[in-house]
């Protein structure tokens, strides 16, 4: 609140446009903050300032006659009194004017003094409401003072009684509980079937009540959401709040905390305590008697204490040790004290032991009482020399009397508390306790009135009638704009998203690091073991060092990709049957091994499948909706991309294009076939050829020459034919054919737009194949591009590619 004006800012300038300008004109809060201002000197000491007693009264006299129509809860005021004209529409929306059925549901003495009030609002609307109520938790148990009776006494109805409580007063017994109470609610709910529930605070039983609401479509008032105080609660009272549809709070600050929470603006009331309904009203004149009644007639107002302390669920050793020294400290203090046994968290069961322990329930100056009602609980704590332990009540309801409270340990250590309130957090000694005792007892503080004004009730029944019925259900969250922050730690922007590849050749194995940009950052390479157990073994050694070597490079691994010749089911990442160049290879499951060490997704195929994949997506086909790559190499594989699909087959065996027979007497061929490409075209076939002209002293010619210890090769016959050994040409010219006829096959077959040949003996190829294409083809096909691959290494991106694609979640 502006100390000059009297108004509330906008929470933002967003809230501000939506709903204009906050004002707060509650005269008693007016008066609260001006006396404040009035009593405070330059240096922050307490004092009289008369000078501003005439700016006080010119303020209230000006904002007086606004009073009756806004008070505690600024623009929700002027929100509901813009709904009140709708009213009517509503409740027709709702349903033939049908009244709103409320289920209220309590869990012990403290919330039910939050919601009986709210209850009673209800009951009195009867052409608006429909009241059940369900009580459960320690209401029940007769250790903690059977309170279900005053519910019985304040004329309420209890529809329902669920034991919900699993006795241990420990950690586990209240996850039990809250089991036994999710175990136990949905029959109730299916039974009654409430419009909403208004759920109160942050006790494990409400998570359970919250928790079994939104499961089962049922909408959810919170009270008190948004507030601060210590321990496991806040993360109870968060949750619950994250459940809930409409949202009481009792705060500014609490209100600010659900909206920075992005609950939705328009459905939280910032209404006050229900709580303060009744404390501000709270008069009576005979309290002596009710002050005699609990601590003996001998006992005079403001001479003695009252203290409520409660077990902190999470350090219950030291609260039992802090309990243990405040009851020392109110011995030795040696006031006539009402002490309130603790609630039914855990540790509560120590509690009690510490406390017969050192004889309370029979010393002569205190007096152990499992239950107060609320009304007496009022007149006591109200008449009190000082309140004492970490109970919520002392820091939020007895602030409304201005009765000194000590605070102990951190269970309210969040909470907005009034002036009354002294705070030990360190509640170590019975020294330090003892001080605060003669530091606050018997002092009289102004009245506070943070969490209320006495209001509250008729604006949350206003908000309850305001509620749509026929909105949908599901929650909104109003999340803040996400801006991409171009200022992200170093080691995210230098990241390189990266693959593992694997290819398995016939001759040797090779493992790279390929980046998202088909760079290869690193390779390694070995010769491929001839045994099933060598290779498994080397794969995995080559690949560990790899993603090691990874971290060092900055790259980041998403994945493994394997190219290998034979047919591969790439569903399961088996290796089916592999060819006669990779021995003892068929029926081998690559992916789980490699997936259990590396803790990776693995990808397998064949490949001249994944050559096909690499062009899709570094080489010459990207952007290419059909096309065809055929491998040259040691053997000839290829792969067929359709409307920019990979096809597979039936088997997994489409695209075996180094198996095109293109003569029925032609050579040998590796699968037992005569004539096919590969027979003709490939790096084997050519190596044979290049034998036989060696031996025959027919392959060398000027210029050329060929170690002893060297094996002669399809290089050797390609530069005997460069040099114009004509045998040599001849059989290139031959091999160059055959591939020209498979392709020509394509073309008829899969009439392509693009076919890519790739491999070591692609470029010696590509003028025949061209040639054979305009001599044999259909003119319709003729104008088809043929090119070289500019791929360095197509098998190893073609396994990369396979990663990149898939955990990049491409679509193509």
């Amino acid at each position: 609140m502006s100390r000059h004006t009297g108004r509330v800012r906008s929470h933002s300038p967003s809230l501000s446009k939506r709903r204009g300008l906050r004002v707060s004109l509650d005269r008693r809060c007016l008066l609260m903050t001006t006396s404040w201002q009035l009593n405070q000197r330059p240096d922050g000491s307490s004092g009289s300032r008369p000078h501003l007693r005439k700016q006080l009264c010119h303020r209230m006299e000006t904002h007086a006659h606004l009073h009756r129509e806004q008070s505690y809860a600024g623009p929700h005021e002027l929100y509901f009194k813009k709904l009140s004209s709708k009213k009517k529409q509503v409740m027709e929306k709702n349903g033939n004017n049908r009244k709103l059925r409320v289920c209220v549901a309590t869990c012990n003495r403290a919330d039910y003094s939050k919601l009986a009030p709210i209850m009673f609002g209800i009951k009195t609307e009867p052409a608006f409401f429909e009241l059940d109520v369900v009580v459960l938790g320690s209401h029940l148990i007769d250790d903690y003072g059977n309170t279900y009776r005053m519910i019985e006494q304040d004329d309420f109805d209890i529809n329902t009684r669920l034991h919900t409580i699993v006795r241990g007063e420990d950690e586990a017994a209240m996850v039990e509980s809250v089991g036994l109470a999710l175990v136990k609610l949905p029959d109730v709910l299916n039974r009654l079937k409430p419009d909403i529930m208004i759920v109160h605070g942050d006790r494990f039983d409400a998570l359970a009540l919250a928790t079994s609401a939104a499961l089962m479509n049922i909408r959810i008032l919170h009270i008190e959401g948004g507030e601060v105080s210590g321990t496991i609660d806040d993360s109870i009272r968060h949750a619950i709040t994250k459940l809930a549809h409409y949202h009481v709070c009792c705060t500014r600050s609490a209100e600010q905390h659900l909206i920075s929470m992005c609950e939705d603006h328009d459905r939280i009331l910032l209404a006050g305590c229900p709580s303060y309904d009744k404390l501000l009203s709270a008069k009576n004149k005979d309290y002596m008697s009710i002050i005699r009644m609990w601590l003996g007639d001998d006992v005079k107002c403001k001479d003695y204490i009252v203290a409520l302390q409660h077990p902190v669920t999470t350090d219950i050793k030291h609260s039992i040790k802090m309990f243990e020294l405040t009851l020392d400290a109110l011995i030795s203090f040696n006031k006539r004290t009402l002490v309130l046994f603790p609630n039914i968290d855990a540790g509560s069961k120590e509690m009690v032991r510490v406390m017969r322990k050192k004889g309370i329930e029979h010393h002569p100056n205190f007096r152990a009482v499992k239950h107060v009602p609320f009304d007496q609980f009022i007149q006591l704590v109200a008449h009190a020399g000082c309140m004492i332990g970490n109970s919520s009540c002392g820091v939020r309801e007895v602030g409304a009397f201005g009765t000194p409270v000590i605070n102990l340990g951190t269970r309210q250590i969040g909470r907005e508390t009034g002036e009354n309130v002294l705070h030990v957090r360190d509640a170590d000694t019975q020294d330090k306790i003892l001080q605060a005792l003669h530091l606050q007892f018997g002092k009289q503080y102004p009245c506070s009135k943070i969490y209320g004004d006495g209001n509250a009730v008729p604006r949350i029944l206003k908000f309850l009638k305001s509620i749509d019925l026929q909105e949908p259900l599901q929650k909104k969250f109003c999340f803040p704009p996400v801006k991409e922050n171009i200022s992200q730690d170093i080691d995210h922007i230098l990241e390189t998203l990266s693959a593992l590849a694997v290819d398995l050749g016939g001759t040797n194995l090779r493992v790279a690091i390929v980046s998202m940009k088909g760079e290869i950052v690193k390779k390694y390479t070995q010769f491929n073991p001839k045994t099933y157990e060598e290779r498994i073994s080397l794969i995995l050694q080559m690949c560990v060092e790899a993603a090691a070597e990874a971290v060092k490079l900055n790259c980041r691994i998403l994945g493994v990709g394997i190219s290998t010749g034979g047919r591969v089911n790439p569903q399961e990442g088996v290796v089916l049957h592999s060819t006669k160049l990779i021995q003892e290879w068929n029926s081998v499951d690559l992916r789980t091994p490699l997936s259990d060490t590396l803790h990776l997704p693995v990808w397998v195929d064949n490949d001249g499948n994944c050559a096909a994949m690499a062009e899709r997506k570094f080489g010459q086909g990207k952007g290419q909706e059909n096309f065809v790559t055929l491998i040259t190499g040691t053997g000839i594989g290829g792969g067929i991309i359709h409307q920019h699909e990979l096809i597979h087959g039936s088997s997994f065996c489409a695209a075996e294009l180094g198996h095109l027979v293109v003569s029925l007497d032609g050579p040998d061929c590796s699968c037992g076939s005569h004539g096919c490409i590969e027979a003709y075209a490939s790096g084997m076939a050519l190596q044979r050829e290049a034998k036989k002209l060696h031996d025959e002293d027919l392959l060398l010619v000027e210029g050329m020459s060929v170690p002893k210890d060297e094996a002669v090769g399809a290089l050797h016959l390609i530069q005997a034919a460069k040099l114009g050994n004509v045998k040599a040409q001849s059989i290139l010219r031959t091999a160059g054919t055959a591939l020209g006829l498979g392709v020509v096959n394509i073309l008829h077959t899969m009439n392509p737009s693009l076919v890519i040949l790739s491999g070591v003996l692609a470029s010696h190829y590509i003028h025949i194949v061209k040639d054979v294409i305009r001599q044999q083809a259909l003119s319709s096909v003729q104008d088809v591009d043929v090119v070289v691959s500019d791929l360095v290494d197509p098998a190893l991106l073609g396994a990369a590619s396979m990663v990149l694609d898939y955990t990049t979640r491409r679509i193509h």
